[in-house]
């Protein structure tokens, strides 16, 4: 079997998705994700431009060397468009490889550890009382676990709250440290009296604060049990973690922006984090979020990997996957897709009383339509952008 053709399809079913399908010359396709939000068209270029001209007559069986030879072979290795690229092919490859086995992609990892996994999605609201309101509702649906995210009093926007402003020059925030440190402790007590103490709760900082400002929203959030707290800190200086886990009692998630696995090293040897939540899009795909795993396995870290909208289903459904085989699990992340996206795409993952589960079908088990694909074209759209009060950049 040889690589015949790579088609790369930029579509907006609501959101940018790139994807990516391998052909081969036995009638075999797989499929896979190649989606950086903001920056879709730098991954697609890569692929069309550099990528795809390198994999065209190889086995497509061989997939760790496809690997290696992609990552490696560039010289200038590395970084969220490249890897990213390297995501979409490598999906692909695992579609393919299960295709051709009959077995769904869980099973060529080692088969099921677990039959189901554990996940949240993301609560938000204006005020404490719509975030409670809004909380109910997915109880409701059977969630066992919520990020919350509330509206800053004093600030313009907050992050999990306003609109992504898509398909125009990016948003603006407005954020302080100082109302949200004020205004997030106080929610958390809210819900749990609201809402009680079954319930696991989450946070996402999203990279906000300054190390001593996270450790100090750390041990405020310690009465409140939550699940974990993610992205505390910025991911460039992994010692920072140290500031936040000296005297802090509190679960830390981390690596949502991180593009390989010796991003996670330093923070895995020294157990400055408990879960790991890499998306499996931006690090080079499943062989690497497998390495990824195993590595965080020996430190008792457990994945949370990223599932955000942003991404489409066949990340998604690569993520189940994965969390089913891995031993050290500890929840997956997910969202409900904008209705077009059902037009687009043919599979997702099964959620039910609070879990996901995948098909039996082989490979990923997900499929997307080209033609109805092609018919929600490519729209410009940003990330927000947040500034303090007195005009300087801050992450958002």
């Amino acid at each position: 079997m040889k690589i015949s053709n790579i088609k790369v399809i930029i579509t907006c079913p609501g959101r940018n998705y790139v994807l990516v399908k391998v052909e081969t010359d036995e009638g075999i396709y797989g499929v896979g994700d190649a989606t950086l939000n903001g920056r879709e068209l730098a991954v697609a270029k890569a692929l069309e431009e550099h990528i795809v001209p390198l994999l065209i007559g190889k086995d497509p069986d061989q997939i760790e060397d496809i690997w290696q030879y992609i990552f490696r072979g560039t010289y200038w290795r590395g970084g969220p468009v490249l890897m990213t690229a390297l995501a979409g092919i490598d999906m692909a490859l695992w579609d393919i490889k299960g295709k051709r086995a009959g077995l769904p992609l869980y099973s060529l990892l080692g088969g099921k550890s677990r039959n189901k996994a554990l996940c949240y999605t993301h609560i938000a609201g204006k005020d404490f009382a719509e975030v409670r309101d809004n909380a109910l509702k997915y109880i409701e649906k059977g969630y066992k676990a919520l990020r919350i995210q509330v509206a800053i009093p004093g600030c313009k926007g907050t992050y999990g709250v306003s609109e992504d402003n898509a398909n125009s020059l990016p948003f603006v925030e407005e954020w302080e440290p100082g109302p949200y440190l004020r205004t997030i402790p106080k929610l958390f007590e809210y819900l749990r009296v609201e809402l009680g103490d079954e319930l696991e709760l989450l946070h996402d900082v999203h990279e906000r604060l300054a190390p001593i400002e996270a450790k100090i929203l750390a041990k405020q959030l310690e009465p409140y049990r939550l699940f974990f707290l993610e992205d505390p800190l910025r991911p460039e200086h992994k010692d920072s973690f140290r500031v936040l886990r000296q005297d802090c009692a509190i679960p830390i998630a981390m690596g949502e922006l991180f593009s390989s696995k010796w991003e996670c090293v330093s923070l895995f040897e020294n157990q400055l984090i408990d879960f790991i939540r890499c998306d499996i899009s931006h690090i080079g795909g499943i062989s690497e979020a497998k390495k990824i795993a195993n590595l965080a396995e020996i430190y008792y870290i457990r994945t949370a990997w990223h599932g955000p909208s942003d991404i489409s289903p066949i990340a998604h459904m690569a993520s189940v996957h994965l969390d089913l085989a891995v031993t050290n699990f500890g929840i997956q992340e997910t969202c409900e897709f904008l209705p077009e996206a059902y037009e687009v795409f043919t599979d997702f993952p099964i959620f039910e009383d609070g879990y996901l589960t995948v098909s039996e079908k082989p490979g990923l088990g997900c499929d997307f339509n080209e033609k109805t694909a092609k018919a929600f074209p490519y729209k410009r759209g940003y990330l927000p952008v947040a500034r303090r009060k007195d005009g300087s950049v801050q992450d958002w």
